[in-house]
């Protein structure tokens, strides 16, 4: 089973999610710089002497494809230990079932495509 995980963090701890997937080998990262809000509902902020609601913020997302569950369970806490601060907006992590897989270049598919 091929599950795909994304997760959403703040920005500044990207490098920490970063190195903690290097750390336990997980390889294959997509990043995205997103917008969005959660819980905290955005901020205010003093635009030129103007409050300005700003409902959406700035976050991180990484999206990884892994092998198993195994994988999977290592994946989803090493994210979560490293993008951990304990305050509301810390982001969220999804996990589902992949169908397909298909490496474009050599047509291998599955878990054959997600190797090297």
């Amino acid at each position: 089973m091929l599950i795909k995980i994304n997760a959403i963090v703040r920005e500044e701890k990207f490098e920490d999610v970063k190195e903690a997937l290097n750390k336990i080998g997980v390889n294959g990262i997509t990043v995205s710089q997103v917008m969005g809000c959660g819980a905290q509902k955005g901020f205010t902020e003093v635009i030129r002497g103007t409050k300005v609601d700003m409902m959406m913020r700035p976050k991180i997302k990484f999206e990884i494809v892994v092998s198993s569950e195994e994988w999977e369970r290592k994946t989803i806490e090493a994210i979560q230990k490293s993008a951990f601060t304990g305050e509301v907006g810390d982001g969220k992590i999804f996990s589902y079932e992949v169908r397909n897989v298909v490496k474009i270049r050599t047509g291998e598919r599955d878990v054959d495509a997600l190797q090297d």
